[in-house]
């Protein structure tokens, strides 16, 4: 787990090549709020003027308090009418300095809120659009922790950092303006000394961000174990196989590794920090020395003096916020590298515009179809071809693994087949429009979700084009067989279920079957019904009921179940039996048994059970 090859070469080209996210990022915070963005830049104009003017302001009273001292010295009576205004003057550049950065902080809340939200829901958006091969793909949900960990947060940091770039370059260029009238050299130091503590932040921002990307799949186990040690549907297996101590040592050794590394990495930064960091000291103490002899010598005023000393130091501190600021930029561009590498995963277009096929009549058709999942070594499916017409109900047998729920997976446009071709109403899969596509066909998993809602909404989420219909509730619920458990709840279809929320019911195994039973019947406009295994907890007599009620409500459409028990499979009027993703045999249960292949020796021997 712990043995990953550490990345060596700068991801996406180079370190110039991430800059291209601060133009979208930009465009991103403008879009979310553009009175907020605005008011954002005018409080860093303005912020960014202010300090120069107080400094200046200052020298004047400086200037103006020798020269009252001389005056008084000289007998005179001094005007302080001026000097006071200044010192007002100077505590309103003061004032409206602290307003402009309460107001920048305000803003900054805002859009951190806002944007913040705006991302998250990119991400989601994007989710809803992706294949489902694209979930099970382990480097797929690499991007999707990287993206969710910290991209959410980092375009409004990058716009941010912009803007006081900005704040910090035009108090930079106030300054300057101002130390060139003592010397163009003071200028230089200025800005020549921020530059080492500049290079080493830009540095160690690029390898924090190599080991970011490096480590994702460790984070990501650290994600599953949290949800596996903190979980109620893991809780019970945890706690009977005594899991939870081996799984905490895990959980540690890897939070330790991964602390080591950052701890190493910190401690470089900081260290190569302080001792680069003493170059600017160095260079002001220089300053200081060199202003302080031409105060003495005359060359400048005592204001002058001070004024020169105060933009000295305030002049390093916007250097060394522009400097920082552009090196976080740097390190906000990478980490948004990993937002839009996940927007912007491919995924295959859907031509398909139609809503109807040529023969309406004809069913389901799957022609020599193949299917190879993502990553795997061998088809689950083989040349399957076979034939549903409406109003049939087809069984589907084999032991796990041998392709029925991938089948099913293929026929509501789940996955795409590698090879081969499946064609509704005489039309093939890939031009139909998949809205449309979909909402002919309900199935139901046997791994069907347990959603932590109200029961009726459990049962709406089956079409969600009458989710909150509570008419179409209790109709779904009585072909489903669960109206009258549902009945029973404190408050029965409006009763929260599950464990998650306040006052929440958790149901039986049974009962959660046939509320995904019900969730079937949702989908009144659909042609196509498939169970996979949705009873597995119920009795034998209680399935066979179950089916048989399945079969009267499903008469003129086409009917798919997949089950282990054969006193089930039996009254379906076609029957496949599947080995390795290939049909074996196919017929009607007394057609399987009169050959007496693999379907009848499976029938005996679980008869067997029974007698």
């Amino acid at each position: 787990m712990l043995g990953f090859e550490r990345p060596s070469a700068e991801p996406f080209g180079g370190s110039l090549g991430v800059w291209r996210y601060s133009r979208r990022a930009v465009q991103l915070v403008w879009s979310t709020s553009r009175p907020l963005t605005i008011a954002l830049g005018a409080l860093t104009v303005l912020a960014g003027l202010l300090p120069a003017g107080a400094a200046y302001v200052g020298k004047l009273i400086v200037d103006a308090v020798v020269a009252a001292i001389d005056v008084q010295q000289g007998g005179g009576s001094p005007d302080y009418t001026a000097l006071l205004l200044l010192v007002a003057l100077e505590g309103a550049l003061v004032a409206g300095l602290a307003g402009a950065q309460r107001g920048i902080d305000f803003c900054q809340s805002l859009l951190r809120v806002l944007l913040s939200q705006r991302v998250n829901v990119m991400i989601l958006e994007k989710a809803l659009t992706l294949e489902l091969a694209q979930f099970e793909d382990s480097e797929f949900y690499d991007k999707l922790t990287r993206a969710r960990q910290e991209a959410s947060s980092r375009p409004l940091s990058l716009v941010t950092r912009t803007f006081s770039l900005a704040r910090n370059g035009i108090s930079l260029v106030s300054y300057a303006g101002l130390l060139l009238q003592f010397s163009p050299w003071a200028v230089a130091i200025l800005v020549v000394a921020g530059l080492p503590v500049f290079f080493a932040e830009t540095r160690f921002s690029g390898e924090r961000f190599r080991v970011f990307r490096w480590r994702s799949p460790d984070r990501r186990m650290l994600m599953y174990l949290e949800i596996v040690l903190a979980r109620e549907d893991h809780a019970k297996e945890v706690q009977l196989f005594g899991l939870g101590p081996r799984l905490l040592e895990r959980y540690k050794s890897i939070f330790k590794s991964l602390y080591e590394e950052e701890k190493q990495l910190t401690v470089r930064r900081d260290t190569w920090g302080f001792f680069l960091g003493l170059v600017s000291n160095v260079a002001f103490y220089a300053a200081y020395g060199w202003i302080a002899v031409a105060t003495v010598q005359g060359a400048i005023t005592l204001g002058e003096m001070t004024m020169y000393l105060l933009v000295f130091k305030q002049g390093q501190t916007a250097v060394s916020s522009m400097l920082t600021a552009i090196g976080g930029m740097y390190e906000d561009n990478l980490y948004l590298s990993n937002l839009y590498e996940y927007l912007e995963q491919p995924r295959p277009p859907h031509l398909g515009t139609s809503s109807e096929g040529p023969e309406p009549a004809a069913g389901v058709e799957f022609r020599n179809v193949t299917f190879t999942y993502p990553g795997a070594e061998s088809p689950a499916v083989r040349d399957v071809s076979l034939t549903i017409r409406r109003g049939e109900s087809l069984a589907l047998v084999g032991l796990n693994g041998s392709g029925k729920t991938t089948l099913v997976k293929l026929l509501a446009g789940l996955y795409t087949p590698d090879a081969g071709q499946i064609l509704y109403q005489g039309r093939p899969l890939e031009e139909w429009d998949p809205g449309v596509l979909r909402g002919r066909i309900g199935v139901i998993f046997q791994d069907f979700n347990r959603y932590q809602l109200k029961v009726g909404e459990n049962i709406g989420v089956g079409d969600v084009t009458a989710f909150a219909d509570r008419e179409r509730w209790r109709e779904a619920a009585e072909k489903g067989q669960a109206a009258d458990f549902v009945d029973t709840l404190p408050e029965q279809y409006e009763t929260p279920l599950g464990r998650w929320f306040n006052n929440g019911q958790e149901l039986s195994g049974g009962q959660w079957q046939r509320i995904a039973l019900a969730r079937a019947f949702m989908r009144g406009s659909a042609d196509i019904l498939v169970l996979d295994e949705p009873t597995a907890a119920m009795d034998a007599e209680t399935e066979a009921e179950v089916f048989d009620h399945f079969r009267s409500l499903t008469s003129n459409k086409i009917s798919i179940l997949i089950s282990h028990r054969f006193s089930t499979v039996r009254r379906a009027h076609t029957i496949v039996v599947l080995d390795q993703g290939r049909i074996v045999e196919q017929g009607s249960h007394e057609q399987l048994m009169a050959v007496g292949g693999r379907y009848a020796r499976l029938f005996e021997l679980q008869a067997r059970g029974y007698r």
